[in-house]
């Protein structure tokens, strides 16, 4: 790959939302909106992985998914290859989906009862018209021979196969158009821990092969580290921080990072760890806090961050927060 190349953003979101209308009445009046994805923007260059976490209704499963165009966005732009998704029809979309691929979070749901190992993997390939008869018997057992799955395995049904193995089967579904960028949501969230290595294991040798790169999607900041080169910390329907992986772990410029980071299990319980404990319940999306998103649960909350809204800045380089207070600015006062 030339510099040139290495320079451009495989994929660039601009300012992506997505509201749900809340409507009530007899006629269905829209009262308010929800807003799981509020004016995110973020770059991801070839051959990296960007990870995204967050809790739980944050809004990053729902960005990959727009991202995907499975999910139509409310406001915002995604420019992949240079090309704005949003301005393509859906014979273009179709040949765009090529390239860009889904693992979803759920092995279970995600493969269809029915059909054997064999046919799930074809199906791209048949869908598409990229191979078929022994062409296509040949590449369905590379494919699973690629993600650890014997050939003798192909005319099983998902549910002879364990939950590592489905995701596995998910995974060489995703390889079978050549993408290069693969969206992980929350791929190892439903496995064992040992079985989660594993996984994250085979992403990262399979990207180094296949040159590919990814959006890992995650509520675990652990996965996040082992297998992210970036990462975007999500609050409330926004990124709140964004920086190299080293970076944010050792010095985090957010109290949500901060928190996310010392909810983090130490496996010896003989080390104690000071915690600065959040307060409150997540606020409603649909009727966020004025001001800072996270000022109703921050430790560090000042009367500004009730006011007005901090925007998303680059405090040092390469690592922007959204804060009127980062916490490294904090230390050196």
């Amino acid at each position: 790959m030339n510099q040139s190349a290495q320079d451009t953003p495989l994929l660039e979101v601009n300012g992506l939302k997505k509201y749900y209308p809340m409507n009530k009445g007899w006629f269905s009046k829209t009262s308010g909106y929800v807003r799981a994805v509020d004016g995110v923007s973020f770059k991801v260059m070839p051959g990296e992985t960007l990870g995204i976490v967050g809790e739980s209704g944050c809004g990053k499963s729902t960005m990959g998914q727009m991202i995907t165009q499975l999910l139509e966005p409310t406001e915002g732009e995604i420019l992949f290859q240079g090309q704005n998704l949003a301005d393509l029809t859906e014979v273009e979309i179709r040949k765009v989906r090529r390239d860009l691929q889904f693992v979803f979070q759920d092995p279970y749901s995600s493969l269809n009862p029915r059909m054997k190992a064999f046919d799930i993997v074809a199906e791209p390939l048949q869908v598409h018209g990229i191979a078929k008869g022994k062409e296509l018997k040949t590449e369905v057992f590379r494919l699973l021979e690629t993600v650890g799955l014997g050939a003798h395995l192909a005319n099983r049904h998902p549910h002879e196969f364990s939950g590592g193995q489905r995701q596995r089967i998910g995974i060489a579904r995703a390889l079978a158009m050549k993408p290069k960028l693969i969206i992980c949501d929350e791929p190892v969230s439903a496995l064992d821990v040992s079985i989660q290595a594993q996984i994250l294991n085979l992403l990262k040798e399979l990207q180094q092969q296949f040159q590919l790169t990814y959006i890992f999607i995650a509520h675990g900041l652990p996965s996040v580290k082992h297998i992210s080169d970036r990462i975007a910390v999500m609050y409330l329907g926004k990124i709140v921080e964004l920086a190299d992986r080293d970076e944010l772990f050792s010095r985090p410029h957010h109290p949500y990072t901060e928190a996310l980071l010392e909810a983090v299990p130490v496996p010896d319980p003989r080390l104690r760890k000071e915690r600065t404990p959040l307060t409150g319940e997540i606020p409603n999306p649909a009727n966020p806090p004025s001001g800072c998103s996270f000022h109703t649960r921050c430790p560090y909350v000042q009367d500004i961050c009730r006011q007005k809204a901090p925007s998303l800045e680059e405090h040092t380089p390469g690592h922007v927060s959204a804060c009127h207070f980062p916490l490294h600015k904090q230390a050196t006062n």
